[in-house]
């Protein structure tokens, strides 16, 4: 017993050390740089993250850093604008302090566009509750990176997958607009534009394949 008494204290002994050395899980954070481009030796862009995300809009709102933020001149006025895809609790709750609008340009088609009555409609898809878009529209001075940008806008309940700015045709001239890769099994696409007062949804077919 007096053998096995003192072995114990000296296996404790060499234990601890060991244990010390285990390195701690490395933190992880969502972030998307965008922008990227080469200074000196550098690549060096613009970080959107949870924290850029939620100065801007609130603390209701985060990053969904699976869905690649894109930029493009959503308005028309030669000034590049952002769209990031996020998830949100309350969309209405912060839009008065830190000055967003919400929209509904998907339900304003089918004849429903008030967001104080669409932001209430239940999704049954749990993968596609609480998505939004979170556009920014660029300053004249910093874009959409400056820190009180031109307008700040959340679209709710437009079903995607994906987004992307691309050119569009409008009567006789082109502007960018949204472009959405619908969720589902028809692989269904549509696209969001702006005409200077409000968002339009439009419906753009499905995958012929």
């Amino acid at each position: 017993m007096r053998k096995a008494s003192l072995l114990l204290p000296l296996s404790l002994a060499l234990l601890l050390p060991a244990l010390a050395q285990v390195p701690a899980a490395p933190r992880t954070e969502s972030a998307q740089i965008v922008g990227e481009k080469i200074v000196g030796q550098k690549i060096v862009g613009e970080k959107i993250d949870n924290d850029f995300v939620q100065r801007q809009f609130g603390n209701q709102f985060t990053l969904l850093p699976d869905v690649p933020v894109t930029v493009g001149d959503l308005d028309g006025d030669g000034i590049e604008d952002v769209a990031i895809a996020a998830r949100c609790k309350n969309p209405m709750l912060d839009q008065g302090e830190l000055n967003y609008t919400v929209v509904d340009p998907y339900y304003d088609y089918f004849g429903y566009g008030d967001p104080k009555l669409t932001t209430t409609f239940s999704e049954g898809d749990p993968k596609q509750r609480g998505l939004v878009v979170l556009i920014i529209y660029g300053a004249p001075k910093d874009g959409w990176r400056a820190a009180e940008p031109k307008a700040k806008y959340v679209l709710v309940n437009l079903p995607y997958r994906s987004i992307s700015v691309r050119k569009m045709k409008m009567r006789k001239r082109s502007i960018e607009a949204l472009y959405v890769e619908e969720a589902g099994e028809t692989g269904d696409s549509s696209a969001v534009f702006f005409d200077g007062k409000k968002f339009h949804y439009v419906p753009m077919g499905g995958n012929m394949q």
